[in-house]
């Protein structure tokens, strides 16, 4: 039946039309935009993965950041540390040459005075943002401290963050609030560094670090007097402290290893993140363009049908005409 009421065809090409530029309209914000998901109307799950991941990779953002500052203030004290250990092995060179006979004593006994006062600058200077973990001016000793390492999520959607943790009781070399918490402020029994001690406590230590009271025993000093079995002793205490200072050295080089690690694979996995997220959300173009060519020449057709409908009711027009 053909009515002059009602356009059938001309109402089917607008409906055709309307679904073709609101696909249009959809491959054009696509393309604009870089993203299929954009919002939650277009995949509320993609969206909330996507969205989820997004928030994570910001966290572990701030964790590079984090292993940054961490490795910074590892490298501080490993510096500090790698040059107390040169200034203790010179320490015991001095000793070792004073035991020659004829030596005077007191000239080498102001070299050491002197390192002695470089070991003190060294373990001063290694600070970084406000932290030392070589010298301490505290009552409390400084304690364990931590680097963040990552951000974790589980199965189960709780999160948690990961530390690197290091005991600065292994690196302290010198502590003014209790010389016992100092390797280089702390006393040493030189007799039971002797393959066969003998039993009689002979108590040594490097620095004196006021305000904190000097440990029981003696200081490694030289006198025109000191005798070849007190040096001796000596030599033993500063090669016990320098192996202590070899393992922390060990330690803070094994910890700056660690936080390089943790850095490459933290940086992994926050590109692996973009990634995946990526194949969720990100359109892809080579697809976008090739639809939009097709809608482009639908919406051509469709426009020419509509027009073609259109001219339907003027064909009526005709049949009236004489």
């Amino acid at each position: 039946m053909t009515s002059i009421m009602t356009n059938t065809a001309a109402m089917a090409a607008l409906q055709t039309l309307r679904s073709i530029n609101t696909n249009m309209a959809e491959v054009q914000e696509r393309i604009s935009s870089g993203y299929r998901v954009q919002t939650a109307a277009d995949n509320a799950a993609y969206w909330s993965i996507a969205t989820t991941m997004r928030s994570d990779n910001a966290a572990l953002s701030t964790v590079q950041d984090a292993l940054g500052l961490g490795a910074a203030k590892v490298d501080t004290a490993y510096a500090a540390m790698k040059a107390s250990i040169d200034v203790v092995t010179e320490i015991k060179t001095k000793l070792v040459a004073a035991r020659e006979p004829g030596v005077d004593k007191l000239k080498i006994n102001k070299e050491i005075t002197e390192l002695k006062n470089q070991l003190m600058s060294a373990a001063q200077s290694a600070s970084f943002s406000s932290e030392n973990w070589l010298y301490n001016t505290n009552t409390a000793a400084v304690g364990t401290k931590s680097v963040v390492a990552s951000f974790n999520r589980d199965g189960n959607g709780n999160v948690s963050i990961t530390t690197l943790d290091f005991d600065t009781a292994q690196s302290m070399l010198i502590d003014t609030g209790s010389a016992a918490r100092g390797l280089l402020t702390r006393a040493y029994d030189a007799d039971q560094l002797q393959q066969t001690p003998t039993g009689t406590a002979a108590p040594y230590y490097l620095i004196v670090a006021p305000p904190a009271a000097p440990p029981t025993g003696t200081e490694i000093k030289l006198t025109a007097t000191t005798a070849p079995t007190e040096m001796d002793a000596m030599i033993r205490v500063v090669d016990k402290i320098l192996g202590q200072l070899t393992d922390a050295g060990s330690t803070l080089g094994a910890i700056t290893k660690r936080i390089d690690m943790q850095e490459s694979f933290v940086a992994n996995l926050m590109d692996t993140i973009d990634k995946g997220v990526g194949r969720l959300v990100d359109a892809d173009m080579n697809e976008e363009s090739t639809r939009l060519k097709a809608l482009q020449t639908q919406q051509q057709l469709g426009i020419q049908a509509l027009s073609i409908a259109n001219t339907n009711s003027e064909n009526i027009l005709r049949l009236f005409q004489q």
